[in-house]
């Protein structure tokens, strides 16, 4: 007797072939259209059909199951009060990798060139202007731009050109000198702004691509690489920062610009380079997470609100030529200016050398500045001083810094 694959088979042939079943039933049999039922092994066979079906149309087939079953990707939201939901039709947005080429196309109209300049006097007291550039990254239709403060901070005059080659003038929204992070203005619409992203997830070897103004004079300017690092501690300019570090080609000129992730987002704010003979791929970035804060007050309030201030200007005489170049004796962080009301109160002169904030020392301008974040505003500190070779208490009340 013959195998057959199912028990349906096997007792129909049994059946059909039969010495009782009549020549007459056979032939009314083959007459009749006869129903079948579709065994686990077809649906197995239809399942397998299915798959290399769809296999070989690939995303087309995807976006046409995808219409048929009513299901669409989640729109890009921009991560800022002032700015509308986008419409950018790439899949970022659904969590799907993008090419290095995709990251640059999606980005490359958000990423601006920044030309400043500065007055300065020479010896003569004569007035010249200084040319500065770097780059800035659009978070809003209608002309709203991040970028660092050290890039824009004391221009006279801020110079914005787009992707297209279009200039505008900007104007300075505001400014925080502790975190770097800047908003200027230019009267525009319709542009096109970053999508955020989230800087905490992010781990190393993450890939990046970098865009900027390197040098001042090649805006546009893409380099890929990876996060090298993550929470990198730097003290630049008297400011300290927690950094990603990026081996990512970054220059002069690239301070402002944006670094993307795989998926198109921005994740962090260009801010620094390394620099020094035999010193290769270490470029840093401000955390979106931390960047987008505080330009999201800078929008609202012109400031980043509660942060506490003694309410003084310093002044870095740490090294023993900028101390004789002073006329001061010893090396230390000196009050240059006297700026709030408390601090006034409080007795605090120019030309006092800060010693101690509470019980830790102060070495460097950031010393205070790292020590000050621990406390709220209002809060009362006792700062030590020296002056006239005198060792002073002084308990001053902290003021909010609105600049």
């Amino acid at each position: 007797m013959r195998e057959y694959e199912n028990d349906f088979y096997a007792e129909d042939y049994e059946r059909y072939y039969s010495p009782s079943y009549s020549a007459t039933e056979r032939e009314e049999e083959t007459k009749t259209p006869r129903q079948y039922s579709i065994t686990r092994k077809g649906i197995a066979l239809i399942a397998a059909l299915c798959i290399l079906i769809s296999g070989m149309f690939g995303a087309g087939g995807a976006l046409i199951a995808s219409k048929a079953l009513n299901i669409g990707a989640a729109p890009y939201i921009l991560q800022s009060a002032r700015t509308p939901q986008l419409d950018i039709d790439l899949t970022a947005a659904a969590g799907s990798k993008l090419s290095t080429q995709q990251i640059i196309d999606l980005n490359a109209n958000a990423v601006v060139e920044i030309n400043t300049e500065y007055v300065r006097n020479d010896i003569w007291m004569r007035q010249f202007v200084t040319p500065g550039a770097g780059s800035g990254v659009i978070i809003s239709p209608d002309g709203y731009i991040m970028t660092n403060n050290h890039v824009i901070n004391g221009s006279g005059k801020i110079t914005v050109i787009l992707k297209d080659g279009a200039t505008y003038e900007a104007k300075l929204i505001g400014a925080d000198n502790q975190s770097d992070v800047a908003v200027i203005k230019i009267e525009a619409t319709g542009l096109t702004p970053v999508v955020f992203g989230d800087s905490d997830t992010i781990t190393m070897g993450d890939p990046v691509v970098a865009i900027g103004n390197p040098l001042g004079q090649l805006g546009g300017t893409a380099t890929a690489g990876i996060i090298s690092s993550l929470d990198r501690q730097l003290t630049i300019d008297n400011l300290t920062m927690n950094l990603l570090q990026t081996d990512a080609s970054i220059n002069r000129g690239n301070s402002g610009g944006g670094l993307f992730n795989e998926y198109g987002e921005m994740i962090g704010l260009v801010v620094a380079k390394s620099e020094g003979l035999g010193v290769e791929g270490l470029g840093f970035a401000i955390p979106i997470n931390t960047a987008k804060t505080v330009a999201m007050q800078l929008l609202e309030n012109g400031y980043v609100k509660g942060r506490p201030q003694i309410g003084i200007q310093m002044i870095d005489l740490t090294s023993a030529q900028d101390a004789v170049f002073h006329g001061v004796r010893n090396l230390g962080v000196y009050v240059q200016t006297v700026l709030s009301d408390n601090a006034k109160r409080a007795g605090i002169k120019e030309g006092d050398m800060l010693y101690y904030i509470e019980d830790v020392r102060i070495n460097k301008p950031s010393d205070l500045t790292d020590e000050l974040q621990k406390y709220k505003v209002g809060d009362t500190v006792k700062l030590t001083v020296v002056r006239d070779n005198e060792i002073i208490d002084i308990s001053v009340v902290l003021s909010e810094q609105k600049q």
